[in-house]
């Protein structure tokens, strides 16, 4: 009986622990899952800053991730990591893809992270990329010719609006 008794105390003591706990995860997730907004200048740290956000806010699923960003086009040398970037793609693309690869295109222009999403998959074999997530952060106007260009090779495609 002792025991029983002192069991009931433990669990009534414990209860209020348990529950505020409870209240403190909850708060945590509400804060970890607040809106993110897209820089309103185009300052690459910031840009980058806030893409890397977007792609781990949604990265449920991915063992590998591989994030394609562009500096700003009035930049000095922007299309010569246009081009770097472009020849990465192309040659992760070209690899083939396995499960749980995420493939992430964004930056400050949307027209061009497009241009570099589309040039990326043009040499893709159908099938070639099943298991994979390609990821576009950018306008709704460049999402379009984007997955026109990512479903033949298998691989899901997901739009993130940058706002």
């Amino acid at each position: 009986m002792k025991t029983t008794t002192r069991l009931l105390l433990i669990a009534c003591l414990a209860a209020p622990v348990l529950v505020a706990c409870n209240k403190t995860e909850d708060k945590a997730a509400a804060v970890a899952e607040a809106p993110i907004a897209a820089p309103t200048t185009n300052d690459s740290a910031a840009w980058d800053s806030y893409l890397t956000e977007v792609v781990k806010r949604n990265i449920e699923g991915a063992t590998s991730v591989y994030l394609y960003t562009l500096p700003d086009p009035a930049g000095p040398d922007f299309q010569g990591e246009y081009d770097r970037q472009l020849e990465k793609a192309q040659t992760d693309v070209a690899r083939g893809g396995t499960d749980g690869t995420l493939l992430a295109y964004g930056s400050q222009n949307s027209a061009k992270s497009a241009d570099l999403a589309v040039a990326s998959f043009t040499g893709a074999e159908a099938g070639t990329m099943k298991g994979v997530r390609v990821m576009f952060i950018g306008a709704p106007a460049d999402s379009e010719r984007v997955k026109a260009a990512v479903e033949p090779s298998g691989a899901k495609y997901q739009f993130i609006e940058a706002k």
